[in-house]
């Protein structure tokens, strides 16, 4: 019955944010698409390669945005007699996803900056700059509707980095566009794209070791299983602790079972609710189920772990 009590309370807490979330996806897709459809029609009359170039790393985008938008609708979507978790974990392979599919385009971005040092495409025009000006505008303006989600939520945290590697990109055009039409030097293009390149390539690593962990059921970031062992430890009555394990049902709720080996277990239930709420406030666990043995201290010598 406690455990019902916390879980109510915990999806209030829970619910409140995605909702916000949702304004944030459908007001950034809907200003890329637009943005999108301004370079292609611009690109296509100013017969402007790189504005075309750049109106396709835009649609990736507004691909990752949707695949992570898709992630979180699902991840409120009730469990079924099939999918007893719900689609929690489709957060978690959205945000893989999105990691990978940057360094994709971090790559692409390396390979034909490389290729332009040996032959400089011609310099940036104007119509270049203005376009990408938007660009960064645009493209900040919806990493910063992002930016409160992501420290706890991965999948918010990779839409946050498409955005602010796009306003990045598009500052790049815009600094080398100036420089080139002042000084001439060709060079500067491809010099900044692979700065560019770089800086996106930091910003995204965490976000794919993270996904990566995270989709091989390892401990969520943030949580320390020591700490949480030895607490359940020293819980008097407490013999023995075994068979733990922590992981992420979604990249927002990290879940927790064990096996705890009590000398006394008239008050179960008590105790029971007590650690649901402990491990859920001091230790950051939205879903725990504990298994508790009844063990005495001379049988807690036994090799309980072979169970």
């Amino acid at each position: 019955m406690g455990h019902h009590h916390h879980h109510g309370h915990d999806h209030g807490h829970h619910h409140h944010q995605p909702a916000n979330y949702g304004f944030a996806f459908g007001f950034g897709i809907t200003l890329n698409v637009i943005f999108i459809l301004i370079e292609v029609i611009y690109g296509i009359l100013s017969d402007s390669l790189a504005l075309l170039a750049d109106a396709g790393h835009n649609l990736s985008d507004v691909l990752g945005l949707v695949i992570a938008w898709i992630a979180v609708w699902l991840g409120k979507k009730a469990p079924t007699a099939k999918r007893t978790y719900g689609f929690k974990k489709s957060s978690i392979l959205a945000a893989l996803f999105n990691a990978v599919f940057l360094l994709v385009a971090i790559g692409a971005i390396a390979w034909e900056a490389i290729q332009r040092f040996s032959s400089p495409a011609p310099v940036a025009g104007k119509t270049v700059i203005i376009v990408a000006l938007i660009g960064i505008v645009i493209n900040t303006v919806t990493a910063l509707l992002f930016m409160s989600g992501r420290k706890n939520d991965l999948n918010i945290r990779g839409a946050y980095l498409h955005m602010m590697a796009d306003a990045v990109v598009s500052l790049g055009v815009v600094i080398s566009g100036f420089i080139m039409l002042w000084s001439g030097w060709q060079w500067i293009d491809p010099l900044v794209s692979l700065i560019i390149a770089i800086v996106i390539f930091l910003g995204t690593w965490g976000l794919l070791s993270e996904s990566l962990n995270l989709s091989l059921d390892a401990v969520p970031n943030g949580i320390d299983v020591d700490k949480i062992r030895s607490y359940l430890k020293n819980l008097p009555t407490v013999i023995e602790v075994h068979d733990l394990h922590v992981w992420g049902m979604s990249t927002t709720e990290p879940a927790l079972t064990v096996h705890l080996v009590r000398s006394e277990i008239t008050d179960n239930d008590q105790l029971l609710q007590q650690l649901t709420k402990e491990l859920h406030d001091h230790f950051g666990i939205e879903h725990t189920t504990i298994q508790i043995e009844k063990g005495t201290f001379d049988c807690a010598q036994a090799p309980v772990d072979t169970i």
